[in-house]
């Protein structure tokens, strides 16, 4: 299983402090089915804690995702700021795991290269 951030969710990730560790974590419970919706089209809903909190207050993540292959964080929001995705977003990024559900090895390659996806590491614990 490869897990992947996109470079907008690196962002918001470094600034909300939530560590790869955390991402990883979070996408060995999405395999055990886990998560808090499916949002049809390869994207799941998982909730994500607060350091220090839980996860009725934290953040919600959105993650291009296929069982056992990949997980794609692209998306993050802080529940105070935002209740769910507009219609209008949630088919934006259905058409966005299309693309990356589409991705051969050598593309996911050339955009990890590119900068434009950054894989996540879990040297703790390999993502299975």
């Amino acid at each position: 299983m490869r897990v992947f951030k996109t470079k907008w969710f690196g962002r918001f990730a470094r600034k909300e402090r939530i560590s790869d560790r955390h991402l990883a974590a979070a996408v060995r419970e999405v395999e055990r089915g886990l998560h808090d919706g499916d949002l049809g089209g390869n994207l799941v809903k998982k909730r994500l804690a607060r350091q220090g909190e839980g996860k009725r207050g934290g953040y919600r993540t959105i993650l291009v995702y296929r069982r056992s292959d990949r997980a794609i964080f692209v998306y993050g929001f802080a529940k105070s700021d935002q209740a769910n995705l507009s219609p209008v977003e949630l088919r934006e990024y259905q058409k966005l795991a299309r693309i990356y559900m589409r991705f051969s090895e050598a593309d996911l390659a050339k955009a990890v290269k590119g900068d434009e996806l950054q894989e996540i590491k879990n040297d703790a614990e390999e993502i299975s």
